[in-house]
């Protein structure tokens, strides 16, 4: 398994269960390229590993799973770099094609992209505190589609 930057990948938390943890919690775990990228390798990965039956997906820190899209990064692109890099929509697609099932655990907030990476999943557990809204004008990922 790579080393991650902004994830922490565990194998040993039960049997066929690989527990994948977005780990920003100084920015709520909000998305960025570089995590989208480490989640879809991590989770391509996860897919061809036979160990493994099912991937948790949960966010660390106790605000949020996900804030939605790091809007630092984005602030300095225009419209038209951020349509033509297509980050979301092509995590979703990827995330879509992972054939194990996913199971989004979220405590906490999930906003915008968070809420759509949570969509994106085979299952969503949510904890007494989890807050979700997709309130965004445009979109490329699930909620496009409802």
């Amino acid at each position: 398994m790579p080393v991650f930057q902004d994830l922490i990948i565990d194998l040993q938390k039960a049997p066929g269960v690989a527990l994948v943890t977005l780990n920003r919690p100084k920015a709520l775990n909000a998305l960025n390229s570089n995590i989208c990228n480490e989640l879809v390798q991590a989770l391509e990965t996860l897919d061809k590993d036979t160990s493994v039956r099912a991937i948790v997906l949960t966010g660390s820190g106790e605000k949020a799973f996900v804030a939605g899209a790091d809007i630092k990064e984005m602030q300095p692109k225009t419209f038209v770099s951020t349509f033509k890099e297509n980050l979301f929509a092509e995590l979703n697609n990827r995330v879509s094609g992972v054939r194990k099932p996913i199971i989004v655990a979220v405590n906490g907030f999930a906003l915008g992209g968070g809420c759509e990476l949570a969509m994106m999943c085979d299952f969503i557990i949510a904890s007494e505190k989890a807050q979700n809204s997709a309130n965004q004008k445009s979109s490329s990922g699930p909620t496009r589609e409802l």
